[in-house]
């Protein structure tokens, strides 16, 4: 897809990622629709782009709400059709299941599966109505191999990346493409310290917000359907696609490290606090 004139929906818009993929969308001179909770930040994000004599309008709007997909909705009403989708919108937390809040769960489940699937739903007629329309669901590794401290999350994301595997099938007779961007660890704010630090210990490797919207904006433009981003994680993916208890005895082995950063994780309150939708 070239992206020039293309009017974009982008959700998780006010950190991480979402604000790389704006910069790196309005250098490509797409019309933007961004959105998020924190307006400050996104009406610092517009300036930005309205300085590079770009388009992009805000929406500021809680999608764990019907009220905020509605708003969404209704700005889609309004430019008549939508060219391309980006669900990056999401939520992390680093937490024994056996711990983890009821409202932790709930609210994991509904920001990281159940709002894409309904803005994705509402959105769906506007797509249809462009000449071709794309969806792009941002996903994770943890959306294909189950990690410790991380149920509930990886929960989510295997999730949505069943959706869009079967959302992809159905749309296939139709102008409407779907396609899943899986990143590996990134050095955004989703990650606590106690993750990053883990992270350390590990060995594991991160990537730059930069770096990985620029993997987003080259598969949109390249038509790719299906992208996993990193080595060794693409590799360990297909590994545990087909030989998971191979996967599963590596990790096992990682357990004594993984629960003494569990342990030093603060004791969740009462009542499950999100900051603003913050993108992988």
């Amino acid at each position: 897809m070239q992206l020039k004139g293309k009017r974009v929906v982008l959700t998780g818009a006010s950190g991480g990622i979402g604000e790389a993929i704006v910069g790196a969308l309005a250098e490509q001179g797409a019309h933007l629709v961004i959105i998020g909770r924190n307006q400050q930040k996104l009406a610092q994000i517009a300036h930005a782009v309205r300085e590079m004599g770009g388009v992009c309008d805000v929406v500021v709007a809680d999608l764990g709400t019907s009220e905020g997909i509605f708003d969404v909705q209704q700005v889609a009403h309004m430019l008549g059709h939508v060219d391309l989708l980006i669900n990056n919108a999401g939520i992390s937390e680093f937490e024994a299941f056996n711990v983890q809040s009821d409202d932790a769960i709930e609210r994991l489940l509904h920001i990281n599966l159940i709002s894409p699937m309904k803005l994705t739903k509402q959105l769906l007629p506007y797509l249809k109505a462009a000449e071709r329309g794309l969806i792009v669901n941002i996903g994770s590794t943890f959306g294909s191999i189950g990690y410790p401290g991380f149920t509930s999350y990886c929960a989510s994301k295997f999730g949505l990346r069943g959706f869009n595997e079967a959302l992809s099938r159905e749309l296939a007779d139709t102008n409407v493409d779907v396609c899943y961007i899986a990143p590996r660890a990134t050095q955004t704010a989703i990650n606590s310290q106690q993750v990053m630090a883990m992270n350390d210990a590990l060995g594991v490797k991160t990537d730059s917000p930069l770096w990985v919207a620029e993997q987003i904006l080259r598969a949109v433009q390249k038509d790719r359907r299906r992208v996993y981003l990193g080595w060794p994680e693409k590799f360990f993916v297909r590994m545990n696609a087909l030989f998971p208890g191979v996967v599963a005895n590596s990790i096992i082995k990682q357990l004594p490290i993984i629960r003494r950063y569990l342990a030093s994780v603060p004791a969740p309150s009462i009542e499950f606090k999100s900051s603003q939708n913050i993108p992988r």
